[in-house]
């Protein structure tokens, strides 16, 4: 799974990045080196304007969502809690997640991610969980795949801010290299050649949609020990990423 990762980059470095068209600089959000669940996240994604037609061109757009996916059929928000990672086995044929699949699918922008493995602590001799910040080798940034979807909360009016709820989970598969040194599961990073037809609300093809879906080629991933201090989500900073004797 993916329960927690580093995303640091500004807004502008993302628009230019994933080269989006649309992005409100009053959506501001801080950079953060331990994004946890029911925060919110950068994501790109693309929508068709809703003054045009559905065969218009979509937009690319930058926007804050909440990480958590809460299906548009949920009584309350709550269930997005439990629903941060979609496995891509089966993403495209679960209830929660299929009409997403088809339609509003979206990248969450990270620097790396967390996982943990249980050790022998030296000094107790007892076992205990040590955290790995796992990060592309370049640095560049990595392209999670994740779904979006939108909710409605019935106790708001309509035209209220607050009517609709926008989130989003981030599709994982089995690690490979590094990472599945560390942990059996991993986020799903896309190469940039399969941005577009990923996002693209249009391309609604499940077969061709799942065969974006590679798993990632070995030899790309870096994972050092941190601190367990990343481990309490209110303790945040670049000292989270800093690595420490295993």
């Amino acid at each position: 799974m993916c329960g927690r990762y580093a995303s640091t980059r500004s807004p502008q470095d993302l628009v230019q990045l994933f080269q989006v068209t649309d992005w409100r600089p009053e959506e501001a959000l801080a950079p953060s080196w331990n994004v946890a669940p029911t925060d919110t996240v950068w994501a790109v994604l693309e929508r068709i304007p809703r003054e045009k037609d559905e065969s218009a061109a979509a937009e690319r757009e930058l926007r804050p969502l909440r990480w958590g996916l809460v299906p548009s059929w949920a009584k309350d928000p709550k269930a997005g809690a439990r629903m941060i990672n979609a496995r891509v086995e089966t993403v495209h044929e679960k209830p929660a997640y299929r009409r997403a699949f088809a339609r509003r699918r979206c990248l969450l922008p990270a620097d790396g991610f967390y996982e943990w493995q249980q050790v022998k602590d030296e000094a107790t001799g007892k076992p205990r969980k040590q955290p790995y910040f796992i990060h592309p080798q370049d640095e560049q940034v990595m392209a999670l795949a994740g779904l979006y979807e939108y909710w409605r909360n019935p106790e708001v009016k309509q035209d209220d801010p607050a009517a609709w709820l926008i989130t989003c989970t981030i599709l994982t598969t089995e690690a490979t290299d590094t990472a599945g040194r560390v942990h059996p599961r991993m986020p799903l990073a896309l190469t940039p050649d399969h941005y577009d037809p990923w996002l693209d609300p249009h391309h609604q093809d499940t077969d061709d949609l799942r065969a974006l879906l590679t798993q990632p080629a070995e030899g790309h991933l870096d994972a050092r020990p941190v601190s367990p201090a990343v481990n309490n989500v209110r303790n945040n900073g670049p000292h989270l990423l800093d690595e420490i004797p295993s």
